[in-house]
């Protein structure tokens, strides 16, 4: 059982190096790892497309929820090809839909914050300080071309790293927590 679990701990430290370099690879080569994200995604959507538009020349029609099979396959074909060759296109509505939902969580927090204070809560300022911070981001991240992918490499290194200190301690007492 022990070897066991420290197998399962080296394989987590190998996972953790993955992410790392994963992260770092999203941090350095923003441009590059949208590409790939929107070649795999566009990809996926593709297969799924093709597939099922044969289920659908399979069943030839027989069952009534089949019947839509070719269209959700043809429309599932036509968004992977979009999302292979817009990818930037892509990107920028997506970082602009988020960017715009933070804004609007700030402004919300921020008209929180202000009722905090007409009611006289101590917390109030913390509550103000931290919408301006929302604020401040959401309009950053509009301006600023791959700072999601900047930001999902940055989380992912940091997680990398802390689950990577976790399997070496873990490692190291396995043999103590199985006493």
């Amino acid at each position: 059982m022990k070897s066991f679990l420290k197998k399962s701990g080296w394989v987590d430290i190998l996972v953790s190096i993955i992410f790392a370099i994963i992260g770092i690879f999203m941090i350095v080569k923003t441009d590059l790892a949208i590409k790939i994200i929107s070649y795999v995604l566009g990809g996926m959507f593709i297969i799924f497309g093709i597939v099922r538009s044969m289920d659908y020349f399979i069943s030839k029609g027989k069952y009534d929820f089949y019947n839509y099979d070719l269209i959700y396959g043809i429309i599932a074909i036509i968004i992977g090809l979009v999302t292979i060759f817009c990818s930037g296109l892509i990107e920028s509505m997506f970082r602009i839909m988020i960017a715009l939902w933070i804004i609007y969580s700030g402004i919300i927090r921020l008209s929180l914050s202000l009722k905090l204070r007409t009611a006289e809560i101590n917390m109030w300022n913390i509550s103000l300080i931290l919408a301006i911070i929302m604020i401040i981001s959401g309009i950053y991240i509009i301006f600023q071309n791959g700072a999601l992918i900047i930001t999902i490499g940055i989380i992912m290194l940091v997680y990398s790293i802390i689950d990577l200190i976790e399997s070496i301690i873990f490692i190291k007492y396995v043999d103590e927590l199985m006493e």
